[in-house]
């Protein structure tokens, strides 16, 4: 690659395939081309749960359609890429290996630099992509009119990951190099949770659109879930704070509402499903935002983004857009399209690498199913 012609805005080829999702994303800078995504989700359905070995499979057949889709969106060929980015973690280990093992054929066969990418920084990435600053159907807390400051990430920078496998709170001091975590689940990620739950109700997976569809009809005081990790001793105080203050725990939100379902059914009365997951619902967002603003509010982040699959979840925009308000915080929430797993979050925290000067990750590097947040690129 030369890094002098293209090292400002240098077009970049992002290839995702960390859970059920083939995306292949394809950016110019800060400018996104396409974002291509070929779901294995229905395949998924009848499990009730994503089931590795079908995702890796699904991938296999997946890639090469959707890498020749992309190219064709973006209309640029391979030759032009300057630089190609993959998730090499964290996620399935089977399906990384897909997308790693292509990623790496491609660099070999173009010789192009590879940029082996973190999946959940690559969350925070994707609010740089300035061709999706808006989205008129996402409702409160979508993306500001101007979205985040082209080609550079502001100061006092937060990020809220929730997601089917993760849910964590990030400062971000370089999105290339200095990213702490200040605070992570301890069991389910708030997505997992949902499924669990939205099974115990017999919704289907997946379960966070189908409860987010349901709530609304619900009464969510109805019910009193707990907010796990909540109590004094767990919390602690600014000056001294205790061993989970910005930490989350669904475990025992699951198992109340098992509970709650097993105890409508032993008296034989109707379980009144749309107050439950109303209740559910409230309990998981309320404990998210608060945890999440606290942390915000103590370590001086005035500027959040929200990303993630669960990003998409209405209660949890218009919830954490208020208490962002409130707290004097500015959020940024990418499209909705843009939330889920996809493509072109890779190709964008790639395009933040190649910008900065990082040498590139080689081929020799190996997918790691538990990549810490704080490793940007392997």
């Amino acid at each position: 690659m030369n890094r002098t012609q293209h090292s400002d805005r240098p077009l970049v080829l992002g290839i995702e395939s960390s859970c059920d999702e083939t995306g292949v994303g394809i950016v110019r800078g800060t400018a996104l081309l396409t974002n291509t995504v070929s779901s294995s989700m229905e395949e998924h359905v009848r499990f009730g749960g994503v089931i590795p070995e079908i995702a890796s499979r699904a991938h296999l057949d997946a890639f090469v359609p959707t890498l020749r889709q992309a190219l064709a969106d973006a209309d640029v060929t391979l030759e032009e890429v300057d630089a190609i980015a993959v998730t090499s973690g964290p996620g399935l280990a089977g399906a990384l290996m897909v997308g790693v093992c292509a990623a790496k054929a491609l660099a070999v066969a173009t010789g192009k630099p590879l940029y082996a990418i973190n999946h959940l920084v690559a969350h925070v990435g994707v609010g740089l992509l300035q061709d999706g600053v808006r989205d008129p159907n996402a409702g409160p807390g979508s993306l500001p009119e101007n979205g985040l400051p082209e080609n550079s990430l502001p100061e006092n920078l937060g990020a809220l990951l929730v997601s089917g496998g993760h849910t964590e709170i990030l400062r971000i001091r370089s999105i290339t190099d200095d990213v702490e975590l200040l605070g992570s689940t301890i069991d389910d990620a708030a997505g997992e949770a949902y499924d669990k739950v939205a099974r115990l109700l017999g919704l289907g997976y997946p379960g966070g659109p189908a409860i987010d569809a349901l709530a609304p009809s619900g009464n969510a005081k109805a019910i009193r879930f707990p907010r796990g990790l909540s109590q004094p001793k767990y919390m602690g105080t600014a000056e001294e704070p205790g061993p989970h203050r910005y930490d989350w725990s669904f475990s025992g939100l699951k198992t109340a509402v098992a509970r709650c379902v097993e105890q409508f059914e032993a008296r034989g009365e109707e379980v009144p499903v749309a107050d439950i997951a109303a209740a559910f619902q409230e309990a998981v967002v309320d404990v998210i935002t608060s945890k999440a603003v606290l942390a915000c509010r103590e370590h001086g982040i005035t500027e959040l983004l929200l990303g993630g699959g669960v990003a998409a979840n209405s209660r949890l925009r218009q919830l954490t857009e208020q208490r962002c308000s409130a707290a004097g915080i500015r959020l940024t929430v990418p499209p909705l399209s843009l939330c889920t797993d996809n493509g072109a979050m890779v190709a964008a925290l790639g395009a933040q690498l190649v910008m900065a000067g990082a040498a590139p990750s080689g081929i020799g590097f190996a997918p790691d199913s538990s990549m810490p947040v704080t490793t940007v690129s392997a």
